[in-house]
């Protein structure tokens, strides 16, 4: 009998890879910022508490949230099941790391109904078990195509989601918060894109990439189509490796959703290789623990989460059988659930807060963002933080004070309409009910 010969010797270790193929040593975990868990659960504590002093049964008013199956229908029941015998059929054996090539089809042509000049199609998608895991395997790909280093900047607003501080940053990346003025909401201009690019250079990062929200969280500023491509076209011009538009909440507006033809045909196919786009189901369907969105880019940056998703995580049939009955069912119709009561809830906002006459940013999506400063100057507190604890366990109503996102938002406060228009009109009325009585 022949045996072969080992091609190392089996008594010594091994390396996996070749010594030039070795990941440095580098001491920058032992070093970074102990990540924070998120603060959004000290909010619901404050609501307790008021309820053990008021009672029970005392009307509480959760503005903070932005799930829409926690505070509206969600994903009607129809849909999960129609889901659920997508599933009988589709078995229950292991799928591709990029999910299946059903919810590739079904997404390319009727979700998004992606055109040929695009120069896309199912191949440019990839599903993932929720946003943050889509972000962060897209971030992954920022470094390893894009920048090519760890500790590279990935730039943001100025006021961003609470997990794009420290998303990003879990997997090597620094935060890097553009300039930004609160009277236009944050937003980017094409002057502040390239002063972060020159910023990062004069710190020695280099730029893996950004992330251009719309409708925004959490200020529920919305940028239109043209200031998008323009906004895309000068991140590339400053030399951005990456440019990721979150379109999470785009169904959930007044105008409809984004058209990711024009988008994608407003740039050259060389140009289409940088671009990502993030969607998903947990917003404008209400399905927050479906966990359910998928990433659009270049195939190049499909193939290499592709790779690494075989050795991570491979989602899910389920989340992506919920999309694919809401797709075909036709999108709108399916997530109308959300979609009305938040365009009835923010008709509803924007009368009360005129007549308020306090400073606001609200353009479509979940939220308004509010100026507080009046009121926290004719009180005792120090910013919003302080503000949201008082009113949760002295009134019963609950907003996300500014200052988690950002010191820029410190005196600043994100209130959640997605509700049905007449609780939205009681918890805001509560708000200023409480606000008021500081002044």
């Amino acid at each position: 009998m022949v045996t072969q010969k080992p091609m190392t010797n089996l008594d010594t270790p091994e390396f996996a890879v070749p010594d030039s193929n070795r990941i440095p040593v580098n001491g920058y975990p032992g070093e970074m910022m102990a990540i924070p868990p998120s603060r959004m659960f000290e909010i619901k504590e404050a609501l307790k508490r008021y309820q053990q002093t008021a009672g029970a049964d005392a009307p509480v008013y959760d503005a903070s949230q932005g799930d829409g199956g926690a505070s509206l229908p969600g994903v009607p029941a129809e849909i999960l099941e129609q889901a659920v015998k997508l599933q009988i059929d589709h078995g229950t054996g292991y799928d591709k790391p990029f999910g299946t090539p059903l919810f590739r089809q079904v997404a390319s042509e009727q979700y998004w109904q992606l055109e040929e000049a695009s120069g896309w199609g199912p191949e440019n998608i990839i599903f993932g078990q929720g946003g943050r895991d889509m972000l962060n395997k897209a971030y992954n790909a920022m470094i390893h195509l894009g920048s090519q280093e760890i500790g590279s900047a990935l730039v943001v607003s100025r006021v961003p989601w609470i997990s794009y501080n420290w998303g990003p940053y879990s997997v090597g990346l620094n935060v890097l918060r553009a300039p930004g003025q609160p009277e236009d909401g944050w937003r980017y201009t094409p002057e502040s894109i390239k002063a972060t690019a020159e910023f990062a250079a004069q710190h020695g990062r280099k730029v893996a990439g950004i992330v251009i929200t719309s409708p925004d969280n959490p200020t529920g500023r919305t940028l239109s189509t043209d200031e998008q491509i323009e906004l895309g076209h000068a991140a590339l011009e400053a030399g951005y490796p990456f440019v990721l538009f979150d379109w999470i909440y785009h169904w959930v507006t007044d105008g409809g959703p984004t058209n990711i033809n024009t988008v994608l045909q407003a740039f050259s196919a060389e140009e289409r290789k940088k671009l990502m786009f993030l969607d998903g189901i947990t917003k404008s369907l209400g399905a927050s623990n479906i966990r359910s969105a998928h990433l659009l880019a270049d195939t190049s940056v499909i193939k290499h989460i592709n790779s690494q998703a075989s050795h991570g995580v491979i989602p899910s049939f389920y989340a992506q059988a919920v999309a694919i009955a809401a797709y075909q069912k036709g999108f709108g119709e399916a997530a109308a659930g959300t979609i009305e009561p938040c365009r009835a809830s923010r008709k509803v906002m924007r009368t009360a807060l005129d007549e308020q006459g306090i400073p606001y940013i609200m353009g479509d999506g979940y939220y308004a963002f509010l100026n507080m400063t009046r009121y926290i100057e004719a009180s005792e507190f120090a910013d919003t933080a302080d503000l949201g604890k008082w009113l949760g366990e002295n009134y019963g109503v609950t907003l996300v004070p500014g200052v988690y996102f950002s010191d820029a938002g410190a005196m600043w406060m994100r209130f959640s309409y997605a509700t049905p228009p007449e609780r939205t009109e009681k918890a805001v009325a509560r708000l200023f009910e409480a606000v008021n009585s500081l002044v």
